[in-house]
């Protein structure tokens, strides 16, 4: 069941190619692990969000009950929150707390040359990422202190493993940041003397923000790459182009020391449904068989076609139900 390979983890990303149903997937996980019982925070990383029109209500920027325990089986006590991350309200957030940073930190003659760096910043290459990615940290460490599961419904993949290899490049480059800021605090106390003054606090606030973005992305290095702790599953649909790129994202994220827990095969075509089908489902599993062989040894779980619109909580629990058995 793919609900039991997950059951033990505290963290589950849902990823793959767009429009192979990451979102209903993601969804029907965590409503899932709801209906055993476990309290759930559904966090989506997607620009294109869809969690508002699954759950057929507006999700915002903060948490918001979509499930609680009298949508779920008798006797259930989870629960489901929702977040859509939005990346411009991020980005603004992110640039605004760097802004007061720097007003508190610099010389008020440093205070205008600044202002223009993060306007130009706004728009540079890695800012968006940077600044999703610190939301990721803060919602597993939310995760980590009201919630018995964070499931993240993610990007399409590349977007999302450019995002997971981040944490440890930003571990890295803060650390470069703070061995210098050592040094210059080091020349800076000989030529000043060793007497507190202005400039010493804010050397010593600045280096206790690296430290705090430091050991933030560095845990959550940890807790992604720790596979008792995360896992990702991986949805496609049966086509060779999905197939294609689930094959690679298969090869990145475990090079990324991400452990994949699942593959997720969406939408299957019904064997005995007419001609048509039939023939589709024939080529469906001939792309199957070629997954399989290059990646033998995760669990590989078919989601058959539904009828109708995944939209709500009924048709979401209709969909938790299939998630079953994984195919060998």
């Amino acid at each position: 069941m793919l609900l039991d390979l997950i059951t033990s983890r505290r963290v589950v990303f849902v990823g793959g190619k767009g429009g192979v149903g990451k979102t209903s997937i993601a969804a029907a996980l965590a409503l899932g692990r709801a209906a055993a019982g476990a309290r759930v925070l559904l966090v989506s990383t997607d620009p294109a969000h869809n969690l508002g029109h699954l759950w057929d209500r507006p999700v915002g920027d903060e948490p918001l009950r979509l499930a609680d325990p009298g949508d779920l089986a008798a006797g259930a006590a989870g629960y489901v929150d929702g977040l859509e991350i939005d990346p411009e309200r991020t980005v603004e957030q992110h640039l605004s707390a760097v802004a007061g940073m720097m007003r508190r930190l610099l010389p008020e003659r440093m205070h205008a040359p600044a202002a223009r760096h993060l306007e130009l910043a706004r728009q540079a290459p890695g800012t968006h990422e940077s600044a999703v990615l610190e939301r990721i940290a803060e919602a597993v460490e939310l995760g980590e202190e009201a919630y018995d599961l964070v499931v993240f419904d993610t990007a399409p993949s590349g977007h999302t493993l450019r995002l997971l290899a981040l944490p440890e490049q930003l571990t890295s480059w803060t650390e470069t940041l703070l061995a210098n800021r050592d040094r210059s605090e080091r020349f800076g106390a000989a030529v000043r003397g060793l007497g507190g003054s202005e400039e010493s606090d804010r050397d010593a606030e600045l280096r206790r923000i690296l430290v705090r973005r430091r050991n933030r992305f560095s845990r959550l290095r940890e807790v992604v790459t720790d596979r008792a702790q995360t896992g990702f599953v991986v949805v496609l649909t049966a086509e060779l182009l999905p197939i294609a790129e689930t094959m690679e994202v298969y090869e990145k994220l475990t090079g990324l020391g991400v452990d994949v827990a699942a593959l997720v095969a969406n939408r299957r075509s019904p064997a005995d449904a007419g001609e048509l089908l039939a023939r589709r489902r024939r080529q469906e599993d001939k792309h199957l068989v070629r997954l399989r062989q290059r990646v033998p040894d995760v669990p590989l779980l078919d989601v058959p076609l539904l009828p109708g619109d995944v939209v709500g909580t009924e048709a979401l629990a209709a969909l938790a139900d299939r998630l079953g058995p994984s195919s060998s």
